[in-house]
């Protein structure tokens, strides 16, 4: 390991404190009003980007404003609003199917577990839907960010998103759960980037396996 301090010596839980408090309480990049479309734009999300959901979510939520409407819509009709969207055809029978099963919005579930009962939402999105309602944090969200800064940073190894999870719910006090993912995810988009990450301007080089092997 090319870091002075191997990531065992490092008091994670108090390492990550500056990074939280950076980032604490911004909301997440996919744009919504209520749950109803937060758990939309989530399930529209994967694997596809925050910026090209939000450029159709508002024709989409116009004609389908609510999971009551959206229960009696047909798929052509969600074809043709989200077609552009990556497995469009899947996700428009997981939307479909998750409003005739939910009904109203006030049904939406509530817990990491409920969540992911729902088609098209597995760990990471249900920890993206807990946070952005304010509900307790069960997990922590790993995404593609997350799963490049975590080990750059030397607080998780591997590339095995559930494992990245559990090293991070492991590490990292369960009250600081629900921002350290997000707080993690926000440097990654805008300081450890892929190529040229700016390490200099990083609250947490201080304890950085990627940065101090670079300064060798």
């Amino acid at each position: 390991m090319p870091s002075k301090k191997t990531p065992a010596s490092v008091d994670w839980g108090k390492a990550v404190q500056p990074l939280i408090k950076q980032y604490r309480g911004k909301k997440h990049p996919l744009e919504y009003a209520n749950r109803y479309q937060l758990l939309v734009a989530v399930v529209l999300s994967a694997q596809d980007s925050d910026k090209h959901i939000n450029s159709l979510a508002p024709a989409f939520f116009k004609e389908f404003p609510s999971m009551k409407a959206l229960a009696k819509a047909k798929p052509q009709e969600l074809h043709k609003l989200i077609g552009s969207v990556r497995n469009f055809a899947n996700k428009s029978k997981w939307l479909l199917e998750t409003a005739q099963t939910v009904g109203k919005d006030e049904n939406i579930p509530a817990t990491l577990e409920g969540l992911r009962e729902l088609p098209g939402i597995g760990r990471k999105s249900a920890n993206v839907i807990l946070r952005e309602s304010g509900l307790p944090a069960e997990g922590v969200i790993v995404d593609l960010h997350v799963l490049r800064v975590a080990p750059r940073l030397g607080i998780a190894e591997g590339t095995n998103p559930e494992k990245i999870e559990k090293q991070l719910m492991e590490k990292v006090p369960k009250k600081d759960w629900g921002d350290i993912g997000m707080a993690m995810s926000f440097l990654g988009r805008e300081i450890c980037r892929p190529t040229n990450p700016n390490c200099s301007a990083c609250s947490m080089n201080k304890v950085c396996v990627y940065y101090a092997s670079m300064k060798q």
